[in-house]
């Protein structure tokens, strides 16, 4: 019996869908789920007579795997992943790979292709992006781990990746031990600041100018001819033109205001303020799901506290562009924030990004695919040092472009009282970064005053610092600490 190129373990949903695209692209898959039974099901079922090898054992599927073996884990993160590997490494042989292609947090990942490399076998843990419809016709692949891995997994993962309109693969080594899971993260984290900024947008569209669902269906499908082309500006469309079987009302209206999250943008957040990275749009997103999930208590706090009872009167027409150029502009600023973020966490643990290729992988097949990415990977082509989206040249001027009705939303939300989290934050991101001088100089000299925490001045080099006795008996002891 002819062996295959590749195993799976873990017949989820994403499992599954990627064992069919890999034999669709002329891979022979070999399939194990610790629930056996499930193996004889997908064999039956959408697997029968492909070129596809059913294991019932873990010595099964080593059996029948070439060499060096490749074995693909599709199951959830954490201890699971962990308790895999323990078992599957008293069957392996130097050289062999394992990969890990669930949603794992990305200092995990650094922690096991130490541990793999020093018995002498290759690990890679990728980032998957697309969901089931990904997952089965050409996800984003974001991978990364033992470098040597590379060359024996590129021809599998390029080929059953999305691919952009020159056919180039959404799919390229990202970097060292955690950095293909730390790219999908910044990825998920931008995701939640997407989503967040869309549902702000019809959130506007609904409660200031009290549009129905199928009047903001056709202004997000015009949305989706322009710069805010994306996936999830075409679902939107779709979902607001889904009505309730059973009640015939739009499905959105149906659907309670509660949001769930599965971590990895409360990862991304944390990460920032581990790095000491201002990506504000990325955790208000989390704070905001947060913030829903906390119904019970907004339905007892809206009896009882009071906000302004102002109407929006201006020009209708008018009011649904500003709307759109907030969603451009907070997105650009969104975006800028998961770049820098990347940027930072690549000199914090020694990882040579390619961001034009981060930019390109996320073209197609991802949740956050769009357009406007192509221009990210064009800046970052032509300045691959760029220090910030924010000043490259296309997205510089559709700030300038869009910011004047962007502010405007912001305001106008403030005046009627509709929270806005995702614009206002990316709005103070944006703000922040541009300006020359802010407050910190006053917080600066609170913190010398209290805690002797000292400061720089202005008239002298960066990097020498001072403390002042602001109270005449606090002495000249400075803290050891001081911390930008």
């Amino acid at each position: 019996m002819s062996k295959a190129d590749i195993g799976l373990v873990g017949l989820a949903v994403m499992g599954e869908n990627l064992v069919l695209n890999m034999e669709r692209h002329g891979f022979t898959v070999a399939v194990y789920n610790r629930t056996v039974a499930k193996v004889d099901s997908f064999l039956n079922s959408r697997g029968l007579g492909k070129n596809i090898i059913g294991a019932h054992s873990i010595p099964d599927l080593i059996a029948s795997l070439k060499t060096p073996r490749k074995i693909m884990l599709m199951v959830k993160a954490g201890q699971p992943v962990d308790d895999f590997i323990e078992l599957l490494i008293p069957h392996l042989e130097k050289g062999d790979i394992l990969i890990d292609g669930g949603n794992s947090h990305f200092p995990d990942t650094t922690r096991r292709t130490k541990y793999l490399e020093e018995k002498g076998l290759l690990y890679i843990g990728t980032g998957v992006s697309g969901g089931e419809e990904g997952a089965l016709n050409g996800p984003s692949i974001m991978p990364g781990g033992s470098p040597s891995a590379w060359q024996f997994v590129k021809p599998i993962f390029q080929k059953i990746s999305a691919k952009v309109a020159d056919g180039s693969p959404c799919c390229e080594w990202v970097g060292n031990d955690g950095a293909g899971h730390f790219v999908k993260m910044v990825h998920n984290g931008i995701e939640y600041g997407d989503m967040q900024m869309i549902s702000e947008a019809y959130w506007m569209m609904k409660n200031a100018l009290g549009m129905t669902t199928d009047e903001m269906q056709k202004i997000f499908i015009e949305w989706n001819r322009g710069e805010l082309d994306s996936y999830l500006i075409q679902i939107t469309a779709e979902i607001m033109g889904k009505k309730d079987a059973e009640t015939g009302k739009p499905m959105v209206d149906v659907i309670l205001d509660t949001a769930g999250q599965k971590g990895t943008g409360r990862w991304t957040s944390q990460e920032a303020l581990n790095l000491g990275v201002p990506a504000p749009t990325v955790v208000e997103a989390v704070f905001a799901r947060a913030m829903s999930a906390i119904k019970s208590e907004r339905v007892i706090a809206s009896q009882h506290l009071s906000g302004p009872n102002v109407k929006f009167t201006g020009n209708k027409a008018e009011f649904i562009e500003m709307v759109r150029q907030a969603l451009y502009a907070s997105k650009i600023c969104s975006y800028a924030q998961g770049f820098q973020l990347m940027r930072a966490a690549a000199a914090e643990y020694h990882w040579n990004l390619n961001y034009g290729d981060i930019a390109l992988m996320w073209r197609g097949g991802c949740i956050i695919r769009a357009q406007f990415l192509g221009k990210i990977k064009e800046a970052f082509d032509k300045q691959p040092n760029l220090q910030n989206l924010l000043l490259a040249d296309y997205f510089k001027n559709a700030i300038e472009v869009n910011q004047r009705g962007w502010r405007k939303i912001v305001a106008t939300a403030v005046e009627i009282g509709i929270p806005v989290p995702a614009f206002s934050s990316a709005l103070a991101y944006y703000d922040g970064y541009r300006s020359e001088s802010l407050s910190a100089n006053l917080l600066q000299a609170q913190r010398d005053y209290f805690g002797a925490h000292t400061y720089e001045r202005v008239d002298k080099p960066r990097g020498e610092f001072f403390h002042t006795d602001w109270t005449g008996h606090g002495g000249k002891t400075a803290s050891t600490m001081y911390t930008v």
